[in-house]
């Protein structure tokens, strides 16, 4: 069975070959995971596991007038079975708790993610150029509405 849970230094290891898999070249640094687990106040992250495997992960940054959904992503043998959906909700109650506005930002070219956010409400609002910094992608800018 497939739980969501609040993420954990110790699951690192097995997030970072997540980020490899999934947005190389553009992946975080385990540094910055680190700096964002230690801001609770602030930061919210989820992992989805089944028994001791991590399949995938989301991260939340709130403040009191907006939210960002900061990552989401589930191995790719694992995609399409709602596990993403299911990280994405949990990051949206969190959210709801903390700030009116839910912003994203998604590849340009990742349709199926951006179908993913439509589903749960969100449009797209813009787009910022060369947004990741090695693959040079554009991201489409959404806001849940």
């Amino acid at each position: 069975m497939i739980e969501l849970r609040p993420m954990t230094r110790e699951d690192l290891t097995a997030v970072m070959r997540l980020e490899e898999e999934l947005f190389a070249p553009d992946t975080w640094t385990r540094a910055m995971y680190l700096e964002e687990l230690g801001m609770p106040d602030t930061r919210s992250y989820t992992v989805a596991v089944e028994g001791d495997e991590v399949l995938g992960y989301a991260g939340l940054i709130a403040y009191p007038d907006e939210a960002h959904v900061a990552t989401i992503g589930v191995t790719g043998t694992r995609q399409g079975q709602g596990i993403g959906g299911r990280l994405l909700d949990a990051l949206l109650a969190e959210a709801d708790t903390r700030s009116p506005v839910v912003l994203l930002e998604v590849r340009a070219t990742d349709e199926a993610t951006q179908g993913l956010y439509a589903r749960r409400g969100f449009v797209p609002i813009g787009v910022r150029p060369n947004y990741y910094p090695n693959s040079g992608e554009d991201a489409v800018v959404m806001k849940r509405g």
